[in-house]
C-alpha cells in the first residue's frame, strides 16, 4: 500500500532518517496529505496553475489501475491470472474493509477532492496580473469538475459518501462529517458541475476540462438517476458538438498521438508520467505480468464479424511455448508507457442517449443511436423492436464497447442486474465496503451493510 489511509487524508510522515523522538512527534501530529504549507500556499498565477494540475494527478493517480480494475474486474469478461488476494476478492465478488485495492482507491479520490478544494477555497483570493480573470475562472472550473467526476465515483461505487467540500488543513477538519445519501451525493455533484459548465470556456482540449467535458458527465450523471430527458438533452449537446465525432477503425481511439476526435475527456501520460497498465495485460513473453485476461466468451464476442467487429482490436495474440495465447491490447504502449486512462468518449454518449430514449418510448431514435456505435465498429444494424429488447441491446453494446474500461460493473448494478447476470444477488454486496482505516479513524464514519 503506497500510504497509511486516515480518514479525510492524513498520512504519517516518519522516516528511516527521523527515528527517535523525531518520529514519534511525527506519528503523533500527523500531517494532511494535501495540506499546502505556507510557502507553497496558492498565492500567484504559477502556483494556482500548479495546484490544478496537481489535482489532474491526483485523479490521474486513481484511473490509472485502482478505478478501472474495480469497474472490469467484477464483471464476465476478464479475470485475474494471479494469487494476489486484493484482486481475487474483486473477482470474486467477494470484498472485505481491509482490501488493499479499496482503501488506495479511496484515499487516492479523497486526495483529488482535497486538492480541488484547495483550489476552490484560493483561487478567487489569487490577485495576479498573470492571471486575467478568464483563466481564474478555467482553473476554478476545472476544480469543479474534478470535484464532480470524483464524487460521482465514490456515489457509484460505495453509495452516499462524507461530502467535504472545504480544505483539509489539520487532523481535526475531515472528522465528524457523516456520511451523505446517494442522493445527496449526487445532488452535490450536479451542483459541481453546473458551477463548471459556467465557468469553463467552450473549447475543445480532450485531456482537460471545457463545457462539453460537463455535459457529458452529466449525461452519465442523469443516466445513473434514471433522469431519462436530461440524460438525452445532455448527450445530444454533445453529439450535436462538430468538434467530436466516432472515429474509425476503433483503433484509432487506442492509438498515438490519443486524444482522437471521439475523446471527451481523457487523463494523459507520458514516458516520464507512466501508466503501467499495459504490463498487467501483457503475458511475460511480452515483458507483462499478465494479471488481467479476457475469459473465452469475451473473446468470442469480440472476434465475432457480427458483434465486436473492428472492437476485436482491443485483442491481441502471441505464441507462448507453442501455443496461441489472446490478451487484452486496450492499453499497449509497453516501450513508450503512455496510454491514456479513458474517463468520457463520444460513443457512451451515443448509448446513453439511446437508453434514455428507449425508457421514453423513442424506439426508433433510440435505435438509430445504438446503431450509429455498431455501424463505426463495422457490425449489421440491430432490428431490435421492442423498448425491452432494446435496451438489451444497449446493454450488450456497452459490454462490447467499453470491455476494458471502468463500466461494465457499474453498468450492471445501476441497473439492479449484478444478480441476473453475475449471480450476485446480495444487493449488499452492490456497493463497495468503506475501508476498515477508516471506520477505526473516525467513528461517526459507518460501513455499508453487509461488512
Amino acid at each position: 500500500m503506497k500510504k497509511n489511509l486516515y480518514r479525510l487524508l492524513f498520512a504519517f510522515h516518519a522516516t528511516a532518517a527521523t527515528l527517535g523522538l523525531s518520529a514519534c512527534n511525527d506519528l503523533l501530529e500527523p500531517t494532511p496529505v494535501q495540506q499546502l504549507p505556507a510557502d507553497r500556499a496558492i498565492t500567484d498565477a504559477g502556483s494556482a496553475r500548479s495546484a490544478t494540475i496537481g489535482v489532474y494527478d491526483r485523479v490521474q493517480a486513481y484511473y490509472q489501475l485502482n478505478w478501472p480494475v474495480l469497474g472490469f474486474l467484477p464483471g464476465e469478461d476478464v479475470r485475474f491470472n494471479g494469487t494476489l488476494n486484493q484482486f481475487l476478492q474483486i473477482d470474486q465478488n467477494q470484498l472485505s474493509a481491509d482490501n488493499v485495492l479499496i482503501t488506495e482507491a479511496w484515499t487516492q479520490m479523497y486526495q483529488a477532492i482535497n486538492g480541488a478544494n484547495n483550489v476552490i477555497a484560493a483561487v478567487p483570493n489569487v490577485n495576479d496580473p498573470l492571471l486575467p480573470a478568464a483563466e481564474k475562472n478555467q482553473l476554478l472550473g476545472e476544480a469543479y469538475f474534478l470535484r464532480a467526476l470524483v464524487y460521482f465515483d465514490l456515489g457509484r461505487g460505495w453509495g452516499g459518501v462524507p461530502l467535504v467540500l472545504t480544505p483539509t488543513r489539520s487532523k481535526e477538519n475531515g472528522q465528524g462529517i457523516r456520511r451523505s445519501t446517494l442522493a445527496q451525493t449526487y445532488d452535490q455533484v450536479l451542483a459541481d458541475l453546473a458551477e463548471a459548465e459556467t465557468l469553463l470556456p467552450d473549447a475543445t482540449t480532450r485531456n482537460r476540462a471545457t463545457k462539453a467535458t460537463t455535459r457529458a458527465l452529466r449525461a452519465r450523471l442523469h443516466l445513473y438517476r434514471q433522469q431519462w430527458t436530461q440524460a438525452e438533452t445532455n448527450a445530444t449537446q454533445v453529439i450535436g458538438n462538430t468538434n467530436y465525432s466516432l472515429v474509425t477503425p476503433y483503433r484509432v481511439i487506442s492509438t498515438a498521438p490519443f486524444l482522437s476526435r471521439e475523446s471527451i475527456f481523457e487523463l494523459t501520460f507520458s514516458n516520464s508520467d507512466a501508466n503501467a497498465m499495459w504490463n498487467n495485460w501483457f503475458p511475460s513473453a511480452l515483458g507483462g505480468q499478465f494479471n488481467f485476461q479476457p475469459v473465452p466468451a469475451a473473446i468470442a464476442l469480440l472476434n465475432d464479424p457480427a458483434a465486436g467487429g473492428s472492437r476485436s482490436a482491443l485483442l491481441a495474440t502471441t505464441t507462448i511455448a507453442g501455443a496461441s495465447v489472446t490478451y487484452g491490447n486496450l492499453y499497449s504502449r509497453s516501450a513508450q508507457r503512455d496510454d491514456p486512462s479513458y474517463v468520457l468518449r463520444l460513443a457512451e454518449q451515443y448509448l446513453i442517449r439511446a437508453e434514455a430514449r428507449a425508457k421514453q418510448g423513442k424506439l426508433t431514435d433510440a435505435l438509430a443511436d445504438l446503431n450509429a456505435v455498431r455501424s463505426r465498429a463495422g457490425v449489421p444494424a440491430s432490428t431490435a423492436a421492442s423498448a425491452e429488447a432494446l435496451l438489451l441491446a444497449i446493454e450488450n453494446e456497452r459490454r462490447i464497447e467499453f470491455a476494458f474500461e471502468a463500466d461494465r460493473w457499474f453498468d450492471l448494478v445501476r441497473t439492479g442486474r449484478v444478480g441476473v447476470v453475475l449471480g450476485v444477488t446480495d444487493q449488499r454486496r452492490w456497493l463497495f465496503p468503506i475501508p476498515f482505516n477508516d471506520l477505526v479513524a473516525d467513528p461517526d464514519l459507518e460501513q455499508n451493510p453487509g461488512y
